[in-house]
């Protein structure tokens, strides 16, 4: 028998659920062993539910062909088999929220995509290079949901990872203002150009939620745990605009920095690129042995070079320059379904285990 923990994945038909599935192929820690979706899926195999809509480039695993998807309302249901879930679940912010709780208080840890928890006070929102601290929250949000092994844990906004780190990096040269402009693909969004012709050739200015996401969320990274909540952080000030462009994967940042402490260009190349964590330390399976990486061309980062760096773990950052407005501008890049989604959330989810917050029933 399988010394894996056994995971169920809600949401398994959408994009994020699939990333998910192709992801955890061959997982040393991590095991596949339940899918559930909407009632439209539930009864048929995965294979079957998926249909033609696999949107991953990497064929669809054997081992969860024939698994048959539940119903992700019939909570009981879902869980028999599991040790944990991921969440990608489509659905309305309040009906994730209630989703999400209900798992939880059925003692089953949750580690979510989705945005409906980000800002429940004592519900940790990681990125583990960042503030795997915040785990420490899990005990607080315990005690609230009456559970022992059951609590709910996210990672924030695919836009924010080819900035936040790069600002985290800096933290003691204290970023007082940012100005980041996003340009994000198609697949943040749950498509391909098959199903969003009307991306082809195309610029959208508008994404929404995304600017609020991108200005608040990194606060709350940098927050501090007080009372058995996360308090965020104040400065530095953010603002930002979110365009949508006709990339498949990979979300680029074009990030304007003002500095409290001076710094040379040498010094914050060297800060971005020795910047490591926890995920580093613990040696975690998903984790990039280089978190940032710097490109000296004036051409890099690009979408198709370097999306995939550390199998699209890692931060791709270039154009590092002084600024006649502000102290410095930059590039940044990140592969938003990886890094972004799934993987930022495999790799929390790792985290969370060797932090002993995630354990077989």
């Amino acid at each position: 028998m399988s010394d894996k923990l056994k995971v169920g994945i809600l949401g398994g038909t959408g994009m994020v659920g699939q990333r998910f599935i192709s992801l955890l192929e061959n997982h040393p820690w991590f095991e596949v062993v339940t899918i559930a979706a909407s009632p439209r899926s539930a009864g048929k195999t995965y294979e079957e539910a998926i249909g033609d809509r696999w949107k991953m480039q990497t064929p669809m695993p054997e081992a969860v062909k024939k698994i048959v998807v539940k119903d992700v309302s019939n909570v009981e249901d879902v869980i028999a088999d599991v040790d944990f879930v991921f969440s990608a679940v489509d659905m309305s912010k309040d009906e994730i929220k209630a989703i999400e709780e209900k798992y939880a208080k059925a003692e089953i840890p949750v580690v979510s995509n989705n945005s409906a928890h980000r800002w429940t006070p004592d519900v940790p929102m990681i990125v583990p290079e960042i503030n795997a601290a915040h785990a420490d929250v899990i005990e607080y949000q315990r005690k609230r949901l009456g559970t022992k092994r059951g609590f709910i844990a996210v990672k924030p906004n695919c836009s924010i990872q080819s900035y936040a780190p790069v600002l985290t990096a800096w933290k003691e040269f204290e970023p007082t203002q940012v100005v980041v402009s996003t340009y994000q693909a198609i697949s943040g969004a749950g498509k391909t150009f098959k199903d969003w012709p009307e991306m082809v050739e195309n610029v959208i200015p508008y994404i929404g939620g995304e600017e609020e996401k991108s200005e608040k969320e990194p606060l709350r990274l940098w927050g501090k745990i007080e009372n058995g909540v996360i308090v965020p952080e104040t400065t530095p000030l953010i603002t930002s605009q979110c365009i949508r462009v006709p990339v498949l994967n990979g979300h680029t940042a074009s990030v304007f920095v003002n500095l409290g402490k001076k710094a040379t260009k040498e010094q914050l190349i060297e800060k971005m690129v020795t910047f490591s964590g926890e995920p580093q330390k613990l040696g975690l399976p998903s984790a990039p042995k280089q978190f940032i990486q710097y490109l000296e061309e004036d051409n890099r980062p690009q979408v198709k070079l370097d999306v995939d760096f550390e199998n699209g773990m890692g931060i791709s950052i270039g154009r590092l320059r002084e600024d006649t407005l502000f102290d410095w501008k930059f590039v940044g890049l990140s592969h938003n379904t990886v890094r972004g989604a799934a993987g930022g959330a495999v790799l929390c989810a790792e985290l969370l285990k060797a932090k002993g917050y995630i354990d077989k029933k």
